[in-house]
């Protein structure tokens, strides 16, 4: 499956896919960025709100990237990229930073995704381009034990296919643990009845967004256009 979209429709950009993910958070919320889009949202944390970011090398206050002046060598998250601590913030051994999320502390992870099945599998660690190698780092663990995993990505492939699909084709990470799906596309919540849309990039329509998504995608009748927050 492989459809062109028309050029009405505004895609949102990986840095808007955070933005409109963190504006989701609910405040108070210890949260894990995976590796890729994710973590843009260090970088766009709503203001006024007091969300805990955690990195599993060993960070807890996570703060936005530095400017190039002020980076710290030692400072940086799991995709080896320069952060900032925030006041209150902490770093420490990569084992306790497993024990916050196997101990079941961690209220949210928002994670990437080489694939979604409509039942909220996931598979985010390995592909079978052997130009890749595997990398599946604390995936498995986040899976099992965050309470609640989000999926930010790009919605189909760079050969425009589907990554939202009926049943996951490469190894898994986790099954059924997807709740919700935020991509440059729309913003959709994985149900018992099946997966709900409920934003839309803006010129979209459900018809266009099914013929780029495997599984039938139901409507729910509040559905808004998606608008990206400031911050």
């Amino acid at each position: 499956m492989s459809t062109a979209l028309a050029e009405s429709v505004t895609k949102l950009s990986r840095l808007d896919i955070a933005r409109r993910a963190a504006a989701m958070i609910p405040d108070g919320s210890y949260v894990n960025l995976g590796i890729g889009i994710p973590t843009l949202a260090a970088n766009v944390m709503p203001a006024g709100r007091e969300i805990v970011l955690h990195s599993e090398n060993g960070i807890l206050g996570v703060g936005p990237a530095p400017a190039e002046k002020d980076r710290d060598r030692d400072l940086i998250n799991a995709s080896k990229e320069y952060v900032t601590l925030l006041p209150g913030g902490a770093y420490f051994v990569h084992s306790d930073a497993f024990v916050m999320i196997r101990g079941g502390h961690l209220d949210l992870a928002l994670l990437g995704a080489f694939e979604v099945a409509a039942n909220g599998d996931l598979a985010n660690w390995t592909t079978a381009d052997r130009r890749f190698p595997p990398g599946v780092g604390g995936a498995m663990d986040l899976a099992a034990g965050a309470k609640a995993i989000w999926v930010l990505t790009d919605h189909v492939t760079k050969k425009g296919e589907p990554k939202i699909v009926n049943a996951c084709r490469l190894p898994l990470t986790a099954k059924g643990v997807v709740k919700r799906i935020f991509t440059d596309l729309a913003l959709i919540d994985v149900e018992p009845r099946g997966l709900v849309v409920r934003e839309m990039a803006p010129g979209l329509t459900l018809e266009a967004l099914q013929a780029v998504t495997e599984p039938a995608l139901i409507l729910a009748q509040d559905w808004r256009e998606m608008v990206v927050p400031a911050t």
